[in-house]
């Protein structure tokens, strides 16, 4: 079983410079995106030092979640740096969000 996208030489495929670039456009919204969406804890992390926590679950489950996707890119054969930038946002504000759940 193959663990990563490695394709050997001599099966390559010519690949054409308008899906590399429709390729780039497509990671650069995705981080873009995914960026805003762990964004969004600020108002959890907020509402947390407000007072008023929010439940844990969520954000530790997204913290794991980013953090297997980043780890993932990262040990590819050849990191995936989309996947590896969109998704350390979400190691971040998913930590921040988890600890300020209990530290308020």
């Amino acid at each position: 079983m193959k663990i990563d996208n490695y394709v050997p030489k001599n099966q390559r495929r010519e690949v054409s410079d308008q899906r590399i670039k429709n390729l780039k456009l497509m990671s650069k919204v995705a981080i873009f995106t995914s960026s805003l969406m762990y964004i969004a804890y600020i108002p959890e992390i907020i509402q947390n030092f407000s007072g008023t926590p929010v439940s844990p679950i969520q954000p530790f489950v997204a913290t794991i979640n980013a953090t297997l996707w980043t780890l993932y890119g990262w040990f590819k054969t050849y990191k995936d740096w989309p996947l590896i930038i969109s998704n350390v946002p979400g190691v971040i504000f998913g930590l921040v969000t988890l600890v300020t759940v209990y530290v308020h």
